[in-house]
């Protein structure tokens, strides 16, 4: 059976040296055991490298990572922005962008459905406990393989409810931004029992713009709803006639 390929953002070191591109390896098994063939795109690479990968890409999963920068949806930086990376965000939001326009599977995880927001012109909650203080704590101290607080999807045609499998999950939470204001064409599918967002999407059944704040990649191993994520990107990737 035909292995789609899958591109996976990383992580890079900021102000720090050496210089380092990285990314949990939870990401890559999650990908590889979904059947894609998981490669891994930095942003130290040349526009030119990006381009000439971008015409083999089958699929795009956003990571997780440090804070976008605010100027990015036109605000002020809050206190506790921490790890903001220029080159990151440039690229990640421009694969974003050219992702939804060509219609390439992209599944957006905790920074990654920030970023998708981001580049669809919506804005985040910069510091949750300082803007949306509530009784979920939503950068959790236990381990990130263990689930902290419920999540509830719209159970009325979504696509993350059928692809989950379910309406109602149990996720580990390891975040302190959230969305606020909706980019275009994006809705609100799933939410903290505070009503932080923790799913959106894209309308359409010929579409696959999935973005989810908890961290699947490290659910796997326990939870079939986790799975199933990575399963559903591999597959439309797989399925996807590249133009």
């Amino acid at each position: 059976m035909f292995a789609p390929l899958i591109g996976i953002t990383t992580s890079v070191t900021v102000d720090k040296a050496p210089e380092r591109a990285y990314v949990n390896i939870a990401y890559v098994r999650a990908v590889q055991d979904a059947g894609g063939i998981p490669l891994l795109l930095t942003p130290h690479l040349s526009a030119e490298v990006v381009a000439a990968l971008w015409q083999r890409l089958d699929g795009l999963v956003l990571t997780g990572g440090g804070d976008i920068d605010p100027a990015r949806f036109g605000q002020a930086r809050h206190p506790r922005v921490d790890d903001v990376s220029a080159a990151r965000d440039e690229l990640e939001l421009g694969l974003t962008r050219r992702a939804v326009d060509e219609n390439v599977p992209l599944l957006a995880i905790c920074r990654g459905i920030q970023v998708l927001n981001v580049a669809l012109g919506g804005t985040l909650v910069q510091d949750i406990p300082d803007e949306r203080p509530g009784p979920i704590a939503h950068s959790q101290t236990e381990p990130r393989q263990q689930p902290t607080h419920a999540v509830k999807v719209m159970g009325e045609g979504t696509r993350l409810g059928r692809v989950l499998g379910t309406l109602e999950v149990d996720v580990n939470s390891m975040h302190h931004q959230a969305i606020d204001r909706l980019g275009a064409g994006l809705r609100e599918v799933a939410w903290a029992p505070d009503g932080i967002i923790e799913g959106v999407e894209m309308s359409g059944d010929d579409r696959f713009v999935l973005g989810v704040q908890w961290h699947p990649e490290e659910l796997v191993g326990r939870d079939r709803a986790a799975r199933n994520l990575f399963a559903a990107v591999v597959d439309v990737a797989r399925r996807r006639v590249r133009r």
